[in-house]
Parts: structure tokens; sequence; C-alpha cells
């Protein structure tokens, strides 16, 4: 069974960082794609960003150049490093995992919160 465990989530000024973990169990292959997405209550959930197993990234193009998803494969971590956050950047963010990156995700972690103040 695969569990993802998110943290790192809080409240931060417009302008501050944060950075998300998310510690995965029960994998039984590295040939998958991890990601992050992200929801606010009222809108559709969106794709932040991803990687493959072989280290390709993908991202929003909302977060392109603040945003640095990583992944250290023998902790079974991954991590979203966000920089210069906006309010817009509030969300419940999600650990995913995907059998490949373009598609659906098929685990789901509980999420973690991100407040960003204006």
């Amino acid at each position: 069974q695969v569990e993802l465990v998110e943290s790192g989530g809080g409240s931060v000024p417009a302008g501050g960082s944060l950075r998300l973990s998310c510690q995965a169990s029960g994998l039984t292959t590295e040939l998958y794609c991890m990601g992050w997405f992200r929801q606010v209550p009222g809108k559709e959930r969106e794709k932040v960003a991803t990687i493959d197993d072989g280290g390709s990234t993908t991202y929003a193009d909302s977060v392109k150049g603040r945003f640095t998803i990583s992944q250290d494969y023998p902790k079974n971590t991954l991590y979203l490093q966000m920089d210069n956050l906006t309010p817009d950047d509030t969300a419940m963010y999600y650990c995913t995992t995907m059998r490949v990156c373009q598609l659906a995700p098929n685990f789901w972690g509980q999420g973690t919160q991100v407040t960003v103040a204006a």
C-alpha cells in the first residue's frame, strides 16, 4: 500500500519561502513520476510540478522560476521548494504519484496547507 505524507506547510508573508516534503512508503518500483498538486476551495485542482524517474521536471507557468521540485531517492522523499510566495499560492498542496507524468495521479497524500498573507 502506497502512503504519502506531506509536511512543511504553514503561513508566511508575501515574498517568503516554504519547503514542502513528502515521505513516500510502499513504492514497489522506481519507475514512476511524482508531483505536487494544489487546490483552492471552489477552484479546479492545479498541477504544480512533476519529476520523473529520470529527473526531468515540469512546472506550471504560474510557478516557473519560483518553485523547485526535487527528489531524494534513497529516502523516498519528494520536496517542493517555494520561493517568492504570493497570496495566489495559498492552497492545499498534495503530494502525488503517477505511472507517467502525463497521466492522472494514482495515489494522493492528505495535503498540507500553505497560506501566504498579503
